[in-house]
C-alpha cells in the first residue's frame, strides 16, 4: 500500500480503530466499526475546542475535510462506504453534540441517539444516504443523523432534566 493510501486509511479509519471490529466480523456492512468510530469521537471530545463558536468553526472545517478523506478512502478501499471508514461517525457524533453543554447526560444521550439513528436510518437519512455518492454521501447521512440526534437530545434534556 503506497504511503498516501496508508495516511488516508489511517485518517478515515480513526487511526485504524475500525479495523478491529471489521476484522472480527469479516468486513461486512454491519461490523461494529461505526460503534468504534463513534466511541473514538466521544473519547476525543475533551480535546476539541470548548467554546460553542470555536467548536462550530472546528466542525465547519472538519466536515469538508472528512468529505475529502472519505472520498479518497472510498477509492482506496474500492468500496462505497466501506465499514472501515469511520470519519463519518466522528463528524456525525460531533454534530450531535454541537452547541450543547458537555455534561455526561448530553454526551451519553447524544451517543445513544446518534448510534440508533445512524444504524436504523429513518427517513430522510436513508434517502440522503442512497441519493448522494462519494465522500459527500458517506459523510452527509451521518451529519444529518447527528443533527437529528442533537435535536432529540435537547428534547430529552427538556423532558428528563
Amino acid at each position: 500500500m503506497p504511503s498516501q493510501d496508508f495516511f488516508i486509511r489511517f485518517l478515515a479509519s480513526g487511526g485504524f480503530i475500525s479495523y478491529i471490529p471489521a476484522a472480527l466480523t469479516g468486513f461486512k456492512k454491519f461490523t461494529g466499526s461505526g460503534l468504534a468510530g463513534t466511541f473514538l469521537a466521544l473519547l476525543l471530545t475533551p480535546l476539541l475546542p470548548e467554546g460553542r463558536c470555536t467548536f462550530a468553526l472546528f466542525l465547519l472545517a472538519f466536515i469538508p475535510f472528512s468529505i475529502w478523506i472519505a472520498g479518497l478512502a472510498e477509492r482506496s478501499f474500492g468500496v462505497h462506504d466501506d465499514p472501515r471508514i469511520v470519519i463519518d461517525e466522528m463528524a456525525g457524533y460531533w454534530t450531535a453534540i454541537l452547541f450543547m453543554d458537555r455534561t455526561p447526560f448530553n454526551l451519553i444521550a447524544a451517543f445513544i441517539l446518534f448510534r440508533a439513528l445512524d444504524t436504523l436510518k429513518p427517513w430522510p437519512i436513508k434517502k440522503l444516504e442512497t441519493s448522494l455518492s462519494g465522500g459527500f454521501g458517506i459523510i452527509m447521512d451521518d451529519v444529518l443523523a447527528g443533527a437529528e440526534a442533537n435535536l432529540l437530545t435537547r428534547l430529552a434534556v427538556m423532558i428528563f432534566l
